[in-house]
């Protein structure tokens, strides 16, 4: 009987665009199941000191409503050792331009003792939710009083 792949990503998916679309689509083909993990709003505070444009409760609904994914986690902290010891996945599948950083490479010896593979999707460039929020904002003030 062939043993079943979980999979298993996260992100903020604030402006989700076609680089979460592809994340999640390459990951799902590497997988039986795919969990992905929302950033809370309160995460996402304490981690990059802003607020997210659109709130957890719309991301989290947004991202289970795609087909690739079989279940929407709330990621509350970045504790990727504690996700696997709730969750149990074989994959875990993060962007290319993570590959090298320290935070990953801490995971990867992390994940070596549990059999957990990660693996590195390509990034899809010239898009990210801070871009379109800077170009959401530039047409606001470029906008007639």
């Amino acid at each position: 009987m062939k043993e079943i792949v979980i999979g298993y990503t996260t992100g903020v998916y604030d402006m989700f665009h076609i680089g979460h679309l592809n994340i999640l689509r390459k990951a799902k083909e590497q997988c039986d199941y795919l969990i992905v993990g929302v950033s809370t709003d309160e995460l996402v505070q304490r981690e990059k000191n802003k607020m997210p444009v659109i709130p957890y409760e719309e991301r989290a609904a947004i991202v289970g409503a795609i087909k690739y994914v079989d279940q929407v986690v709330s990621q509350v902290d970045k504790d990727k050792l504690g996700a696997w010891n709730k969750y149990h996945f074989n994959k875990m599948f993060v962007g290319s331009d993570w590959k090298g950083t320290p935070q990953w490479e801490q995971y990867e010896e992390q994940f070596g003792g549990v059999g957990v593979e990660i693996v590195y999707l390509p990034h899809t460039d010239g898009i990210s939710s801070t871009l379109l929020t800077g170009v959401i904002k530039n047409i606001l003030n470029d906008q007639p009083e």
